[in-house]
């Protein structure tokens, strides 16, 4: 993990336990280090996580789904300078899940985007108005 920290990818701001387990922990490192740091180095800027693993707890109180890759730390959610030169970027690399999310045609508000350690990874890009 070069460019992100367990801390940042574990923060909430809803004061609820947030720790994730051994597993969890595993698929961040593995999310970081095989998606997020090569994005990073793509882009050549800072890229904020705004919302990475969540508690089964924590997930119900921000009002994510039951079944979201949050909750196994498979997934983030990230802004940056410019959100569709990202999205382009994340278009490049192997990925799970890659959603544009809300914002406008230019610009999506933020970027949601997975990897499965396990498994396979489908490369579906998505769009949420």
């Amino acid at each position: 993990m070069k460019y992100f920290t367990i801390e940042e990818l574990t923060r909430t701001n809803t004061g609820l336990d947030n720790k994730p387990n051994d597993e969890q922990q595993a698929n961040l490192i593995f999310l970081a280090d095989n998606l997020l740091d090569k994005a990073r180095e793509l882009y050549g800027k800072p890229i904020r996580v705004t919302s990475g693993f969540r508690s089964l707890a924590v997930n119900k109180k921000v009002g994510g789904v039951i079944t979201s890759q949050h909750t196994k730390g498979e997934a983030v959610d990230l802004v940056c300078e410019d959100n569709a030169k990202l999205f382009e970027i994340f278009k490049k690399l192997k990925f799970d899940q890659l959603i544009w999310e809300k914002g406008t045609d230019k610009q999506p508000a933020w970027i949601h985007v997975s990897l499965k350690r396990q498994g396979i990874n489908r490369g579906q890009i998505l769009r949420i108005k």
